[in-house]
C-alpha cells in the first residue's frame, strides 16, 4: 500500500521562455530607443567629419605654406595641384589619403583665395557639390 504524501501537489512542468506579450514589449521598447538614438548618432557622425574636414583643410594649408617656404615661392603658380605635395624624393606628405577629405573625395586648391589671400583649401562637403553650404574652406 502506497500512501500519498498531501504536502506534495502535482506540479506543472515549469515552462522555460517568454511569452508573446513579453516578447512584442521588448521588440517595442529597442523600436522606440532606436527611434530616439539613430537620428542623434548620425548627426554626430556628420558633425565629427565635417570637423576632421576642417582639421584636414588646416593641415593641408599648413603643407603648402611649408612648400612655400621650402621652395622659396611667394605665391603659387596657377596650375598648382596639391598632389605635389605627396609627389617626389622628399614628399610634404607620406600618404595620398591625406588629399582625401573624410567623404573620399579630393581637396582642391583655388589661387587665388576668396576667403585667403595666397589660397583656399576647399572640401565640397557631403553633398559633393562646390558653393553650396556645406563647404569647408580652410586656408
Amino acid at each position: 500500500m502506497t500512501f500519498r504524501n498531501p504536502a506534495r501537489r502535482s506540479r506543472r512542468p515549469h515552462r522555460a521562455g517568454f511569452t508573446l506579450l513579453e516578447i512584442i514589449i521588448a521588440v517595442t521598447i529597442v523600436a522606440i530607443l532606436a527611434a530616439v538614438i539613430v537620428p542623434r548618432l548620425a548627426g554626430w557622425i556628420g558633425k565629427a567629419k565635417t570637423d576632421r574636414a576642417k582639421a584636414d583643410a588646416a593641415t593641408l594649408a599648413k603643407q603648402v605654406e611649408l612648400y612655400m617656404t621650402k621652395y622659396g615661392v611667394s605665391r603659387l603658380p596657377s596650375g598648382f595641384a596639391l598632389e605635389t605635395l605627396a609627389d617626389g624624393d622628399d614628399p610634404m606628405l607620406r600618404n595620398r589619403k591625406q588629399l582625401l577629405d573624410p567623404w573620399d573625395r579630393p581637396f582642391e586648391i583655388r589661387i587665388p583665395g576668396q576667403t585667403n589671400i595666397d589660397f583656399d583649401i576647399i572640401s565640397v562637403g557631403e553633398d559633393g557639390e562646390l558653393g553650396t553650404p556645406d563647404d569647408i574652406i580652410g586656408g
